[in-house]
């Protein structure tokens, strides 16, 4: 996701935007409606707007958190990554791995007291692959998985050629492309959410850009919200299918992009969770409502490759990445539980299938910071570009946080690369996400959160014309390894793994990302909140089971 996108995500948006995630309060005596449990009432900031509530059109960590809150998938993610039960009850695959079945809830409904059926899945998952939507995420999560995705997002078939069927009412029909060993993970991905066709339909392009253009069917629902809000609220779905297990009444949201705002509401008890930029770690490090997590949030400097000659070149985009000391960056900087990023994959998320070893540990440090290596490199650049200078500008998030980081990249690189000229621009996290969308840019910087448990959400970012590509890089060797981890290597775990090893190192052959770092939080929270799932991909934090003590 994106996050940043991409992951995603995206995600993305702790140093992109508030917390980044792109990414990313203690109970007060705010006044609750008549019969609202006062005691479930959650307060909370937001890194920045929410750009969208349509699931086909969703590309960030903002939309995803509140589209997973309001609208229930097939299935949820609950503690510790466990596939839950949402609108599936239970389903089955075939032998051969390319028919999923999936036995519908009858006691699923959306907010306006329609039923939540199996039609409603077909035409979202139509809907997010047809090229008359415009989606990013429906072809870049179902082409190559879901029958027909591929030929129907490139406009050479219609979109009821998809491979999903509604057999009945209540019973959901998938056929694969291919098999897909992540692919019961994937469904609790907001793209695959359900959506109301009439309802949609009836809105037009006003479609999830309000409250009033939205339906849930979710445990929440959101309230007082537009595309512009600086403010808005999660209330109890009391229609939801299994609203007797959540607890709490409310959450609200506010924009905070100054962490150090947002830290004063907190002690004022009036935010119930905040996160702490580095200036303020050591401040509250020993307090018992301080904790810091390290997250599979890779944040990287992707380079345009179709504009500039001197990031068409390889050396000077090795330069650029061996340039930046990312451990000081993570250690003086940041100082919140991130670590320093050396691949494409981040540590501590996929494993070997036979082994068990870390995919970071088997493919070790593809790039880290090297002074004397950057300089050979960047020499070599501009004499094959017959240059003594580099003219770079640097897209990024406006946030106080991530003005930091930006500033700090920006002097590493012109100290150690010298003749090249940096130049930031940094704006509000919606215009950075349709700047990089439109390859509007030279060097930006920008975050991916896992969509689904497995490498391939990672490395399929750099596929050639990918949705999420967004740097013009083309490699067919790295297309054909990456490829054949859901083709003819997709039921054999070991190759398959090994596979998506190599095309790793093909990533940092050919210097297609600068990583930076894995994502941190350091966070203050309120004790008394209990039971928020942290996940390692989709949505950052759920709150079915939250609660207040």
């Amino acid at each position: 996701m994106r996050s940043s996108k991409k992951t995603l995500l995206l995600a993305m948006a702790i140093l992109l935007t508030a917390f980044l995630a792109a990414c990313g309060g203690n109970d007060n005596a705010e006044e609750s409606g008549e019969g609202e449990d006062n005691n479930q009432v959650l307060h909370l900031s937001n890194g920045d707007t929410i750009p969208t509530m349509d699931s086909s059109m969703a590309t960030d960590e903002y939309a995803f958190q509140f589209l997973s809150a309001t609208t229930e998938g097939l299935y949820r993610l609950g503690k510790d990554g466990e596939i839950k039960e949402g609108i599936a009850k239970t389903h089955e695959k075939s032998k051969d791995g390319l028919t999923w079945t999936f036995d519908l809830r009858e006691d699923a409904v959306w907010s306006n007291g329609d039923p939540v059926t199996a039609h409603d899945f077909v035409y979202a998952w139509q809907r997010a692959v047809d090229p008359e939507t415009g989606s990013e995420y429906g072809p870049y999560m179902m082409s190559g998985v879901i029958k027909n995705a591929t030929a129907i997002s490139e406009g050479d078939m219609k979109p009821e050629k998809l491979g999903v069927e509604a057999v009945d009412d209540y019973t959901l029909k998938v056929n694969l492309e291919n098999p897909a060993p992540y692919f019961e993970s994937l469904t609790t991905f907001g793209t695959f959410l359900p959506l109301n066709e009439e309802f949609v339909k009836e809105q037009g392009d006003s479609y999830g850009t309000s409250s009033d253009t939205l339906l849930a069917s979710g445990p929440f629902i959101l309230e007082d919200w537009e595309s512009t809000s600086t403010s808005w609220t999660l209330k109890k779905n009391p229609d939801y299918w299994d609203a007797d297990t959540v607890q709490l009444e409310k959450i609200t949201f506010d924009v905070m992009k100054d962490p150090q705002s947002a830290v004063d509401l907190y002690n004022k008890g009036e935010l119930d969770r905040v996160n702490l930029t580095s200036d303020l770690v050591d401040m509250y490090r020993s307090e018992d409502e301080f904790s810091t997590v390290t997250e599979p949030v890779l944040t990287f400097i992707k380079f345009n490759q179709t504009e500039k000659e001197s990031l068409q070149n390889v050396n000077i985009r090795k330069a650029i990445s061996y340039a930046i000391n990312k451990e000081a960056m993570v250690n003086e900087i940041m100082n919140n539980g991130a670590i320093a990023a050396t691949g494409a994959v981040p540590k501590n998320f996929s494993f070997h299938p036979e082994t068990g070893k870390d995919f970071r540990e088997i493919n070790g440090d593809m790039v880290s910071f090297d002074k004397e290596k950057a300089l050979e490199y960047w020499e070599k650049g501009l004499k094959e570009i017959g240059k003594d200078t580099v003219e770079l500008e640097f897209l990024s998030g406006d946030t106080e946080t991530g003005k930091t980081i930006n500033e700090y990249i920006q002097n590493q690189l012109q100290q150690n690369l010298p003749g090249l000229k940096v130049t930031l621009k940094q704006v509000p996290f919606e215009q950075q996400l349709d700047l990089t969308s439109n390859m509007n840019y030279d060097m930006a910087i920008s975050s991916w959160g896992a969509d689904y448990l497995d490498p391939y959400g990672w490395l399929n970012l750099w596929l050639t014309d990918g949705g999420n590509n967004e740097t013009g890089y083309s490699n067919s060797e790295y297309d054909q390894l990456v490829q054949s981890s859901v083709t003819e290597l997709a039921q054999q775990p070991v190759k398959r793994f090994e596979a998506l090893l190599e095309a790793e190192k093909i990533v940092f052959e050919d210097a297609v990302i600068a990583p930076l770092y894995q994502q941190g939080k350091a966070q203050l929270t309120n004790p008394d909140l209990k039971g928020v799932i942290r996940n390692d991909f989709g949505a950052e934090y759920e709150y079915k089971w939250a609660y207040m003590e």
